[in-house]
């Protein structure tokens, strides 16, 4: 049951705490997965679900790194619009592609990168993006998140995409107690169930964006706050 007002009772340390039981994973990835959907979706999510390949949510995954979904989302239907393999890729030419994702964040970077990739898929990979872990992440510029969301969102593998949104949460509720994103994600894939996997980016991100925010969160209007110790908590509305 949620408590009736916004100002929760406070811990010793002066923070806002609303648990009043104990925190139960099952329940909780229920109750966000029931009201995802009426929050503002993670861009790469959006794009997948329009139907496109592995490579282009690759792209996609590049160009969000440090980039606002909205900007995202704007630069990666341009650049789409011109080249949707890696050989079209190719042919618009490192200036061209710098122009069609401008002004994502580090554009010019991000440029020289999908085109060095582009030609390692094409010389190495027969044109085709790589579908296991290891492999991908001897591309340039490929971290274990964005390794992580190509098998999620690309192949629909079993895999777990750790992003600022999915550490803090699992931090602040207690599910995980671990200081970086790739802690976290090996933290999770031992004690996750593997049927959430797939789904619990794209749900913590939502639920990070519009109510769990890193700073002064909506604990007041949070689905889950009954069950959350709200840890690292300072402030909150």
């Amino acid at each position: 049951m949620r408590r009736p007002n916004n100002q929760p009772p406070k811990n010793r340390s002066g923070r806002p705490r609303y648990q009043n039981r104990r925190f139960d994973i099952d329940e909780f990835v229920e109750t966000i997965g029931n009201d995802y959907h009426s929050w503002k979706p993670p861009v790469v999510t959006f794009i997948a679900n329009r139907g496109v390949t592995p490579f282009q949510v690759l792209v996609s995954t590049l160009l969000s790194l440090r980039t606002k979904d909205e900007v995202t989302a704007v630069a990666a239907e341009s650049l789409f619009k011109k080249a949707r393999t890696p050989s079209e890729l190719l042919k618009l030419g490192e200036s061209r592609i710098r122009k069609l994702i401008y002004p994502v964040g580090f554009y010019p970077t991000k440029a020289k990168r999908l085109v060095e990739i582009s030609h390692i898929i094409i010389d190495k990979h027969n044109g085709q993006v790589p579908d296991d872990m290891e492999t991908l992440l001897e591309l340039p510029g490929v971290g274990r998140k964005t390794a992580n969301l190509v098998l999620v969102e690309g192949f629909q593998q079993e895999a777990i995409c750790v992003d600022t949104h999915v550490h803090r949460i699992s931090n602040r509720v207690g599910y995980v107690r671990t200081t970086t994103p790739e802690k976290t994600e090996f933290a999770l894939r031992k004690k996750l169930p593997r049927k959430y996997w797939i789904h619990y980016n794209e749900m913590l991100v939502a639920f990070g964006q519009m109510i769990c925010r890193p700073i002064s969160p909506f604990c007041s209007r949070c689905p889950v706050n009954d069950m959350c110790p709200a840890i690292g908590v300072d402030k909150h509305r």
